[in-house]
């Protein structure tokens, strides 16, 4: 499919939302699961729970993910590939996204945080207001997600990390995946809250991230590629997927990190949105495909060699994570 002008093509949903919402229960009963997880088989999850936080913007457009129909146009066609193993989606997308019958085979899941709006006076205080764990199983979803920005300098943190720390307990009493995304963050002088990207301060809200919950067994990170992504997938033995953001650099750099990064052991896969929903040439099924093309890593090698590249090239890629 392509992006479509046709004002009417989703219009079915709203019928069927206001005649028949059991419909989304049916979908969700009868959908065909996901296989299953191997290590050594990297995963890619597409990420679209970024408007239930108010985060509209994708590079300078401010309202980019505004427009609902055309973001299930995106993810659509991002999901039509058959490289494209899930996705990570606020309960108003997953629903619509199971309605139109584009979850089949694909892993689930789902955004349980999202009451840390962008530009919130408290938006330290990012408080479950999504998917629950008991929602969740009866989706027959595979996990949730949780964004976990600590700020040391804010007393919501704290807040933060015990309803963390009760999600993963919920999900993996239902042997759910956590996929926790942890972010050492500050305001800056602006009132603004900017996540840190050094090495240090990632591995640092890792050690915080993994010892949440009272266990780790069905925890996952979902970490931003920063340099130094050796000295990061060395702080946890956790599965790891890596996220987009919304990045600064080219595509082509983009990419180059994220498949030096890729080739780390412990990566899982990648979890990303806005960067391929929403590329800079307005190509959506060939971003996908580039991305697709990054995963399963090449021999050691080979890998060696793309680790060295995405040294040198890391350097110059600012990689701006506004989750």
């Amino acid at each position: 499919m392509s992006l479509s002008e046709d004002p009417r093509r989703y219009e079915h949903l709203s019928r069927q939302r206001l005649e028949d919402p059991e419909s989304i229960s049916r979908a969700a009963a009868t959908r065909r699961r996901h296989p299953g997880l191997k290590y050594g088989q990297q995963s890619f999850i597409v990420a679209a729970d970024h408007p239930a936080r108010g985060a509209l913007s994708v590079g300078p457009q401010p309202m980019a993910m505004a427009d609902r129909r055309d973001l299930l146009d995106r993810l659509q066609i991002a999901l039509a590939n058959p490289a494209v193993d899930g996705i990570l989606a606020s309960p108003d997308i997953m629903d619509d996204l199971l309605l139109l019958g584009a979850l089949e085979g694909k892993l689930v899941f789902g955004s349980m945080n999202r009451g840390g709006l962008a530009g919130l006076v408290n938006e330290f205080d990012d408080r479950f207001t999504g998917h629950t764990a008991s929602a969740l199983e009866a989706l027959g979803a595979d996990g949730g997600k949780m964004l976990t920005r600590i700020c040391l300098g804010d007393p919501d943190t704290v807040a933060t990390l015990e309803a963390t720390a009760k999600a993963i307990d919920s999900l993996a009493e239902r042997k759910l995946i956590a996929m926790v995304e942890p972010f050492l963050s500050i305001r800056d002088a602006n009132g603004k809250v900017r996540n840190d990207l050094r090495a240090d301060a990632v591995i640092k809200s890792v050690g915080i991230a993994e010892g949440l919950g009272s266990t780790s067994a069905y925890t996952w990170m979902k970490l931003p590629v920063v340099q130094d992504m050796e000295r990061v997938m060395a702080s946890t033995t956790l599965p790891t997927v890596l996220l987009g953001g919304d990045p600064d650099g080219s595509q082509d750099e983009v990419f180059a990190s994220w498949q030096a990064a890729l080739a780390l052991p412990g990566v899982q896969g990648l979890t990303v949105g806005r960067t391929l929903l929403y590329p800079h040439d307005g190509d959506v099924a060939g971003a996908v495909a580039t991305a697709a093309s990054l995963l399963n890593t090449p021999a050691p090698a080979a890998a060696a060699n793309a680790n060295s590249q995405g040294h040198a090239s890391s350097d110059r890629i600012p990689v701006k994570v506004s989750e």
